[in-house]
C-alpha cells in the first residue's frame, strides 16, 4: 500500500526582514507543497521577556538533572504554565530487560514529589503543568500520573481538551509506528502503511495490552478527528509527541540508510498531525520525539499555514527549554540549560 501524501514539493528561499528588536539573526525557509506551505524559521533573540508565560520540554527520559533544571527555571521564572511533551519516564522496556528498574516508583517517588514540592512552595505563584506519554514510556505508568493529577501534580491531557486561562490544551501522546519493539504509544497513522524498517502495533511488546481490533484499526487520524470533534482551534495550545511529517521537527538521521535495499525516509512525523494542523489551524502546536531534528535542520520551528509548531527534543545532554507566549508567539526562544 503506497503512503498516502509522501510526495516531494518544491521548495525555494525567500529570505525575510528580521523582526524588530526581538531576532539578532533570523533566516526563514518557505516549502511550497502539495498539502499546503510550511514556513520554517530559526531566530536568536536579543533580550528576553522579563517573565515568560509558558514552558515546554519534552523527551526527558527519566533524567533527574534535567528536571532538576526545569523545576529551578520554573522557581525562578515562575510562568504560568508548563508543557511537558511525552518520554518522560526512564525507557518502558526495562519492564522486560530490567525488571529491578522497572520497581522503582520514578513518578510517585520523584516525579509527582517534586512537582508538588513547587506547587507547596510557589502556592499561587504555581504554573499549570500540563503533559502527555511519549512512544519510550510505558503505558502501565499512566495509572499513577493520573493519581499524580489527582493530587494536583499536574493535568493529565492525552486524549483530553482541558481549559488554560484563555485557551485550551488538546493533548495527544501516540506516534506512528517505529523500529522500536515498545508499542504502548504507537498507532498506525493514517492507514495501515508501515515504513520499510518499522515494526506494526499489532507486533512488539506492550505494557498494557489492548484488543486486537484496537491495535489492528485504529487510526492517529481518526482519534485526533474525534478528539478535535467541531471546536474552533484558534485558541488552542496542541500538545504532541511526534511531530508534523515532511518538516524541519521530523528530520531524523536516515541520509543513505536502506532496509532491504529500499532507502528510508528521513521524515518520521505524522501525517495525520501535518493534516490535522493545515486543517484545524491551531494556535500553536508543541512537539518532540525526534531528538535530531534540530541539530539536523539548524530549526527548532516552523509555520504551518497560521500555527505555530515548535520541537523540545535535544540529542544532547542538556535541557532544551522551550519559552512562549500564546498572545505573541513570534517572540518564542529556545535555550539549552
Amino acid at each position: 500500500m503506497q503512503r498516502i501524501g509522501k510526495r516531494r514539493g518544491t521548495r525555494s528561499i525567500r529570505p525575510l526582514p528580521a523582526a524588530g528588536e526581538r531576532l539578532r539573526e533570523i533566516q526563514w525557509l518557505l516549502c511550497d507543497k502539495r498539502e499546503g506551505a510550511v514556513v520554517c524559521g530559526v531566530g536568536e533573540p536579543t533580550r528576553r521577556r522579563h517573565v515568560p508565560l509558558c514552558f515546554f520540554a519534552s523527551d526527558l527520559h527519566g533524567d533527574e538533572r534535567r528536571y532538576r533544571k526545569l523545576i529551578d527555571a520554573i522557581e525562578r521564572e515562575r510562568p504560568a504554565g508548563v508543557f511537558l511533551g511525552g518520554d518522560l519516564l526512564p525507557s518502558g522496556l526495562f519492564h522486560f530487560t530490567t525488571p529491578s528498574l522497572s520497581h522503582r516508583d520514578f513518578v510517585g517517588d520523584f516525579l509527582a514529589s517534586e512537582f508538588l514540592a513547587v506547587r507547596a512552595r510557589l502556592r499561587t505563584a504555581a504554573p499549570e503543568v500540563f503533559l502527555v506519554l511519549g512512544n519510550d514510556d510505558a503505558r502501565i505508568e499512566e495509572a499513577a500520573l493520573l493519581e499524580g493529577a489527582t493530587r494536583g501534580a499536574w493535568h493529565y491531557a492525552h486524549g483530553r481538551r482541558m481549559a488554560f486561562g484563555a485557551h485550551d490544551v488538546l493533548g495527544y501522546a501516540y506516534v506512528p509506528p517505529t523500529p522500536f519493539a515498545l508499542k504502548d504509544w504507537e498507532r498506525y497513522d493514517v492507514s495501515r502503511f508501515v515504513d520499510p524498517g518499522c515494526v506494526s502495533p499489532e507486533e512488539g511488546r506492550r505494557t498494557v495490552p489492548v484488543s486486537e481490533r484496537e491495535a489492528r484499526w485504529s487510526t492517529i487520524a481518526q482519534d485526533l478527528a474525534a478528539l478535535a470533534a467541531d471546536a474552533s482551534l484558534d485558541r488552542t495550545i496542541g500538545l504532541f509527541h511526534a511531530p508534523p511529517y515532511d518538516t524541519p521537527l521530523d528530520r531524523a538521521a536516515l541520509d543513505e540508510r536502506r532496509f532491504e535495499h529500499v532507502p528510508l525516509d528521513v521524515h518520521v512525523g505524522s501525517i495525520a498531525i501535518r493534516r490535522f494542523i493545515e486543517e484545524r489551524s491551531p494556535l500553536v502546536t508543541l512537539h518532540g520525539h525526534v531528538h535530531e531534528s534540530a541539530r539536523l535542520t539548524g530549526t527548532w520551528r516552523c509555520r504551518i499555514g497560521r500555527t505555530h509548531a515548535f520541537t523540545a527534543a535535544h540529542d544532547g545532554p542538556e535541557l532544551a527549554l522551550v519559552r512562549f507566549d500564546p498572545g505573541d508567539l513570534e517572540a518564542a526562544t529556545r535555550e539549552l540549560v
